[in-house]
């Protein structure tokens, strides 16, 4: 409206001078998605709990502490563009994986472990 008002949200006349209105920011709907790890407070390794969608890097890891470790669950937190993600097919899982099969070293079996190794 040219007068300044818009009745948005159906709350009726509401001021819109000098109100943000985000032009010039990419829509929410081309924000790039992003996958979120996060590791837990007893865990060793971070474990994937979802995605979200965010204007960039800094927004994505403050979005996904707020939504993901709002228990104080966490104790880090990784977010990765799904677009950077690279992963190998179930598909060529036999071929993918052959060339380690000749490796023996690193197979535990190889090494001889000492008895005072409480566990490993």
């Amino acid at each position: 409206m040219s007068d300044g008002f818009t009745a948005e949200g159906g709350h009726g006349a509401v001021p819109t001078a000098g109100v943000e209105t985000g032009e010039g920011k990419p829509k929410r709907r081309s924000w790039p998605l992003y996958e979120v790890f996060v590791r837990g407070k007893r865990g060793l390794n971070h474990v994937h709990v979802g995605s979200l969608h965010a204007a960039d890097d800094e927004m994505a890891l403050h979005n996904a502490r707020d939504v993901y470790t709002r228990r104080n669950e966490g104790v880090s937190i990784w977010v990765v563009k799904a677009d950077d993600i690279r992963a190998s097919s179930p598909d060529e899982k036999d071929a993918f994986f052959d060339p380690a099969g000749d490796k023996v070293y690193r197979h535990p079996t190889f090494y001889a472990i000492p008895e005072d190794v409480p566990h490993l």
